[in-house]
């Protein structure tokens, strides 16, 4: 389909109904591969069955390869309940290639890494404005010809909020990229934020934050880390495309 990912929703038995029923399949894919979690395509395939299915029950489960996914309606959002991945510190040598194709000459604060979900954490230095992340310019083919190990999958950049201005109430401002699935980056990215509230969560003692990604069509994201190792992602949605696909 050409987008960051495409979410295919299916029944899980031949009686369900897309109108009706509180449990599908749910599978993502990239140009060039099938991904185990998506989280903007998880709260598309919500707000689909929300709001042009008229489904009407209360919360929706997605049984996925990142096991089962609910989500439901909160005013004008869609909360997503998703896995909580812890990062760990990243010895800087092993993937300074990576980085530099990343930032170049930037002052980098932290770098950690997340096992399950193969991806990279860089925290820029909080002496950084946003202005500096959202004007970044990167090479996807810098990014694969730096790492062709198989390790890394995603790369995360991040930077700390400010508490003035225009930033006020942010905690934390991010970008994706996984040139590694045919993605050189990704808009707003659930996935990638069950590790960066993880990473955050533990900086800043918070366990309720507001995240923005700040990539051209970025977005805002409510936060909230439950006990159990989950994490509630909330965000707005705004259908501007139907149509029918001929297969």
């Amino acid at each position: 389909m050409n987008l960051s990912e495409t979410a295919f929703i299916r029944k899980l038995h031949p009686t369900d109904d897309f109108t009706k029923s509180s449990r599908f399949g749910l599978r993502w894919f990239t140009p060039a591969n099938e991904v185990p979690l998506c989280g903007h395509a998880t709260l598309a395939s919500a707000a689909v069955l929300f709001h042009i299915k008229k489904n009407p029950n209360s919360v929706l489960t997605f049984v996925t390869l990142s096991g089962e996914l609910k989500t439901r309606q909160e005013k004008d959002h869609i909360v997503l309940d998703l896995p909580l991945y812890s990062t760990y510190p990243q010895v800087l040598q092993e993937v300074e290639e990576l980085i530099k194709a990343a930032t170049g000459d930037m002052i980098v604060q932290d770098v950690r890494y997340s096992p399950d979900t193969k991806k990279l954490l860089v925290r820029l230095s909080d002496a950084y404005e946003r202005s500096v992340l959202e004007e970044l310019q990167v090479s996807a083919q810098r990014f694969l010809s730096a790492e062709k190990t198989g390790k890394v999958k995603g790369l995360i950049l991040t930077l700390k909020g400010k508490s003035n201005g225009k930033e006020k109430g942010h905690d934390f401002y991010s970008r994706y990229f996984a040139p590694w699935y045919g993605v050189l980056e990704d808009p707003v990215t659930g996935s990638a934020h069950a590790v960066l509230s993880s990473y955050w969560s533990e900086q800043l003692g918070k366990k309720e934050m507001l995240a923005f990604q700040c990539s051209r069509r970025g977005g805002e994201l409510k936060i909230s880390l439950h006990d159990n190792g989950r994490v509630e992602i909330a965000g707005q949605f705004a259908i501007v495309l139907k149509g029918n696909l001929t297969l």
